[in-house]
């Protein structure tokens, strides 16, 4: 059993406005996501990213939505350490040197 894609989150996945490299916004998602997969949630919001689109260009969506992700799970994690490095890196199964790293680049250090 992969826990990763069977994982359920308990309350609604809220993300901000993904935001494209020329400015524009796209809602990221319009229907109901509680009880889904992490997985299922970051597919619905991509399939609606891309369908909102419009037929514009787009690039470096792997960064963005990296980066979409990474700061509000390192901002969790870090919460529920209570802000202790050496927990957290554990947790999230990095080295203490990058997750410091890390949250130097999002500012939450």
């Amino acid at each position: 059993m992969n826990t990763a894609e069977n994982t359920v989150i308990d309350t609604p996945f809220q993300t901000s406005e993904l935001q494209q490299t020329n400015g524009a916004t796209v809602s990221p998602i319009d229907n109901n996501t509680q009880n889904q997969s992490l997985r299922a949630c970051v597919e619905t919001t991509m399939e609606n990213y891309f369908r909102h689109l419009d037929g514009q260009n787009v690039s470096d969506i792997y960064n963005m939505v990296l980066a979409e992700i990474e700061a509000p799970l390192l901002e969790v994690v870090m919460k529920n350490t209570r802000q202790n490095q050496t927990k957290a890196s554990e947790i999230l199964g990095l080295n203490r040197g990058t997750l410091r790293k890390k949250l130097k680049q999002y500012g939450l250090l």
